[in-house]
């Protein structure tokens, strides 16, 4: 289940900011962590009116993010995996660190030690956590990009159970 989505575009600027209703009823909201209450999802849209949303906006573009299977998961869509370009499968960051292939390094350790800073203090904030990968791909992009060019791709697979959510 998804309760809010997030998308920006490539200098962070919010391109869609929605809470999505309920499709189940909601046990625990995590108010603590996500700063989400009832009344933000009581009138949120329907989930395939965002899901639709997010379909066109990311339709034909690269999208950048840290766990992009999770999203296109929960989101229910595919793209193709030449257009994505995943902060949590950048093996130079794993090589960087220390860490094997099938190691999933989070986003705030990644953006601690490569950015110098620390994210989520306050919460999930859906649109820092979209930044926070933006600027981790911005730091490398010429790498990752020059990567691609050779015919090599610069990431490890994402999990196996996660496959039909790459084209």
């Amino acid at each position: 289940m998804v309760a809010r989505v997030t998308l920006t575009d490539y200098r962070g600027t919010v391109l869609l900011d929605s809470y999505v209703r309920p499709t189940q009823p909601v046990c625990d909201y995590r108010t603590a962590e996500t700063g989400l209450q009832p009344h933000h999802l009581a009138d949120a849209p329907v989930f395939i009116d965002v899901q639709r949303q997010v379909a066109s906006i990311i339709r034909d573009k690269i999208i950048v993010g840290h766990a992009l299977w999770e999203f296109l998961s929960v989101m229910g869509l595919s793209h193709p995996a030449i257009n994505t370009r995943d902060t949590a499968l950048f093996m130079s960051f794993r090589r960087t660190l220390g860490q094997k292939p099938n190691v999933i390094i989070p986003l705030e350790t990644l953006v601690k030690h490569f950015m110098g800073r620390e994210i989520g203090q306050n919460g999930e904030i859906p649109v820092e956590r979209a930044r926070a990968a933006l600027d981790l791909f911005r730091s490398c992009e010429q790498t990752w990009e020059g990567i691609i060019a050779t015919g090599a791709w610069p990431c490890a697979l994402p999990p196996d159970e996660y496959r039909r959510c790459f084209t």
